[in-house]
C-alpha cells in the first residue's frame, strides 16, 4: 500500500489533483460568462445558468453509472476515456454558434466529467493506506477548487477578450494537456479486486449503501452544502455585473480567486481530521460557511470579497471532510458510495438555483443569504446527528 511522502504517493497525488483541476475547470468555465450570456441571447438569469446547471445535472446522473463499472473492470482505464471524451466535447463547444446546441454538447460534456470524481477516491482506498488516503484526498479536492478557478478565470478573461467560442478552443488545449500529463503520472492500480457486474448486485449496493445511517447523513451534508454555496457564486455575479459594481467580465471572473482558500481549506482538513473527529469538521465547516455568508452582505466590494473567501474555506473544509469519511464508513463497493455521495452533491448544484431563484426575484442577495441561512441551519444539525451518533456508538463499545 502507498504509504503518506513516497515518489508513488506524490505520482498519484499529482496526477489526481491535475485531473480533478481539468474536469472542474471545463465544469466552471461558463460561470463568469452568465450575465453575458445573459445579454447575447436575451434570456433570464435562471435560463443563463443552465448552461452551469446542465454540466452538473448530468455529471450528477452519470456518477451511477461509472462507480459500479469501475468496481467491475478498474480504475485508470475508465479515468482516461472519460477525459479523452472531455477533450473531444470541449473542441466541439468552440465550433458551434447556438445556445440549444451549447447546452446540448454542455450536456454530453457532464457525462464524460463524471468519471474521475466518481472513482478517483475509491482508486485512493484502494491503493493508499488509511492515513495516506486522509492526506492524498484533501490534496485531491484542492484539485477540485484549482479547476474551480481556472476555469472561471478562463471563462472571464479570455471570453471577454476573444469570445466564448474560442474560449472553449483555449480549454480544449489546456484539457489535453493534463490528459497526457495524467496518463503518464499515474501509477497503475496494484491492489483492486474486480467484482462481477451484476445489476441485482449494483442495486443492493446502492440500497445498502443508502440504507447507511451514516452516509446517507454525510451525502445530505455534501449535497445540501454545495446546493447553497455554487449558486451562491452563479447570483453573486448578477450583483457585482449592475451598478453599483459595473464589473466586467474578467472582473468577475477574479472574484473566484476566492476558491484559494478553499484550496486551503481542503489541504489541511485530513491534518485536523486526525485531531478532532471528522463529524465535528462538517459542523464547522457549515458554520464557517454561514458566517461568511453573512459578511456578504456588507454594503462593499470588501465585504463581498471577504465573506466569499469565508464560504470558500469552510466549505471545502466540510466537503473534503465529507468526502473521505464516506470512503472510510463504506463496508463495501467504496467507488459506488463516493459516486453516491457525488450523485446527491451535483444533484444539489443543479437544484439550488431553482430554489433560490424566489429569494433572488423576493429579495435580491439579501433574500439569497435567508434561503441558504436556512438550508445551512439543517445541514448543521445533520452533522451534529453523526456526533452524537459516534458517541453512542463508543459508549456501546466501552459497554461491551
Amino acid at each position: 500500500m502507498i504509504e503518506v511522502g513516497g515518489v508513488a504517493f506524490w505520482r498519484g497525488t499529482l496526477a489526481l489533483v491535475i485531473g480533478s483541476f481539468m474536469v472542474f475547470a471545463n465544469v466552471y468555465v461558463t460561470q463568469p460568462l452568465l450575465p453575458m450570456i445573459a445579454n447575447e441571447y436575451a434570456i433570464s438569469p435562471l435560463q443563463a445558468s443552465a448552461s452551469f446547471t446542465i454540466t452538473t445535472l448530468t455529471l450528477g446522473i452519470s456518477l451511477l453509472f461509472y462507480g459500479p463499472i469501475s468496481d467491475a473492470i478498474g480504475r485508470k482505464g475508465i479515468m482516461v476515456m472519460t477525459m479523452v471524451g472531455i477533450t473531444i466535447t470541449t473542441f466541439c463547444l468552440s465550433l458551434v454558434h447556438s445556445y440549444e446546441y451549447l447546452l446540448a454538447l454542455r450536456g454530453l460534456q457532464g457525462f464524460f466529467l463524471a468519471g474521475l470524481p466518481a472513482i478517483a477516491v475509491a482508486y485512493l482506498g484502494d491503493e493508499y493506506t488509511p492515513e495516506a488516503l486522509m492526506v492524498a484526498v484533501g490534496l485531491y479536492i484542492s484539485g477540485n477548487s484549482l479547476g474551480g478557478i481556472g476555469g472561471r478565470l478562463i471563462g472571464g478573461f479570455f471570453g471577454e477578450w476573444i469570445g466564448h467560442s474560442a474560449t472553449f478552443a483555449v480549454m480544449g488545449g489546456i484539457s489535453l494537456i493534463c490528459l497526457l500529463v495524467f496518463f503518464f503520472l499515474l501509477p497503475a492500480s496494484q491492489h483492486f479486486e474486480p467484482k462481477p457486474l451484476r445489476i441485482g448486485h449494483i442495486v443492493n449496493n446502492m440500497k445498502g449503501h443508502m440504507q447507511n445511517r451514516r452516509l446517507l447523513t454525510s451525502y445530505l451534508i455534501g449535497g445540501f452544502s454545495f446546493f447553497i454555496f455554487v449558486n451562491q457564486y452563479s447570483y453573486i455575479t448578477f450583483v457585482l455585473e449592475a451598478a453599483p459594481y459595473n464589473l466586467s467580465a474578467k472582473y468577475v471572473g477574479l472574484i473566484f480567486l476566492t476558491y484559494l482558500s478553499g484550496t486551503l481549506g481542503s489541504a489541511i482538513s485530513g491534518k485536523l481530521a486526525k485531531r478532532w473527529d471528522q463529524p465535528n469538521m462538517m459542523v464547522l465547516g457549515t458554520c464557517i460557511l454561514m458566517l461568511g455568508s453573512l459578511v456578504t452582505l456588507g454594503d462593499s466590494l470588501f465585504f463581498i470579497l471577504a465573506g466569499l473567501l469565508i464560504n470558500s474555506f469552510g466549505f471545502f473544509l466540510g466537503h473534503s471532510t465529507a468526502s473521505s469519511f464516506v470512503s472510510r464508513n463504506a463496508k463495501h463497493a467504496k467507488a459506488s458510495a463516493s459516486s453516491l455521495y457525488l450523485v446527491f452533491y451535483y444533484l444539489g448544484a443543479s437544484l439550488g438555483g431553482f430554489y433560490l431563484d424566489p429569494f433572488w426575484q423576493a429579495g435580491g442577495w439579501t433574500g439569497v443569504i435567508i434561503g441558504s441561512w436556512l438550508v445551512l441551519a439543517l445541514v448543521a444539525l445533520a452533522g451534529m446527528s453523526l456526533i452524537k451518533d459516534k458517541k453512542r456508538t463508543l459508549q456501546v463499545e466501552a459497554f461491551k
